[in-house]
């Protein structure tokens, strides 16, 4: 296919064919009919039936991808009219051009633009998964940091948080640290919650957080009233997580969280080398 192809059917699809509705993205069917070869609606609803077909069949509902709308067009001496069109989204572009005539060059273009542009929204939503772990790391490391000034500045030594925390981590897991760590593979001289999920970062630092709050609120002066308020925490933590399905110690470690931040530093490198690459 000529470059100057390529680069035509991108600008319409991207800057001509795609509209956006409450911040969701979409095409109108009758607009990519012609952008994808097809003269004839009823030929192209053909192929619209076999997507939706093929989206039912990968799990997903019909109705969420295409869906049904009615759109005006202009007819001769002024008047217009009514006609049946559908609203798709990207996932339904995608199974149209997977479900189309590949001998047709635009069907041959879409399936590649689709294919690619729904990785790249898969590569985003990761990195903004990615981004959100080592972020709730980060936070309940200024959190332990600070709960373990208030133990300092309230019993006049901080030498009992380590053991604080493990009393927290056996609460909150229903098994100690070191258990914890034995069964996630974590290295004995690496923190746990370095592979720990979101969730359970999230749940450690709530925790902690309320630990700080009542050691304060309540003036305690003494490591054993500290362990037992942060045990106590964590224990209502764990409970809460136990109600919703969720059960801390059957869930699985994920990437060391060095290691996703390194990766996302690189990639940040990356871009700021090569601004191009966002296209890529």
């Amino acid at each position: 296919m000529k470059k100057e192809l390529v680069q035509t059917l991108t600008d319409t699809f991207e800057g001509h064919a795609q509209q956006t509705e409450s911040g969701v993205e979409y095409w109108l069917a009758r607009d990519i009919q012609h952008l994808l070869g097809y003269a004839e609606w009823r030929n192209f609803g053909q192929v619209i039936s076999k997507a939706k077909t093929a989206c039912e069949v990968s799990g997903h509902l019909a109705k969420d991808h295409f869906v049904d709308v009615n759109k005006t067009i202009a007819m001769p001496k002024g008047a217009s009219k009514d006609v049946a069109d559908i609203m798709l989204t990207r996932y339904a572009c995608y199974l149209i051009a997977q479900n189309g005539d590949p001998r047709k060059a635009e069907i041959a273009f879409a399936q590649t633009y689709f294919a690619v542009q729904t990785r790249k929204a898969e590569l985003i939503a990761q990195r903004m998964l990615e981004a959100e772990r080592l972020q709730a790391r980060r936070k309940l490391t200024e959190t332990e940091k600070e709960l373990s000034q208030v133990i300092y500045e309230q019993t006049g030594g901080n030498q009992d948080f380590a053991m604080i925390r493990s009393k927290g981590d056996h609460a909150l897991f229903g098994k100690s640290t070191q258990s914890m760590k034995a069964q996630w593979k974590v290295p004995d001289t690496r923190p746990l919650a370095d592979f720990a999920p979101t969730i359970l970062l999230k749940a450690k630092d709530f925790a902690a957080e309320i630990t700080i709050f009542n050691a304060r609120q309540h003036h305690m002066d003494r490591e054993g009233e500290i362990s037992h308020e942060h045990i106590t925490n964590n224990q209502a933590v764990r409970n809460t997580l136990l109600e919703r399905g969720i059960r801390p110690e059957s869930l699985p470690p994920e990437e060391d969280v060095k290691k996703v931040e390194r990766r996302l530093q690189s990639d940040d490198k990356k871009v700021l080398k090569n601004p191009d690459s966002l296209d890529n």
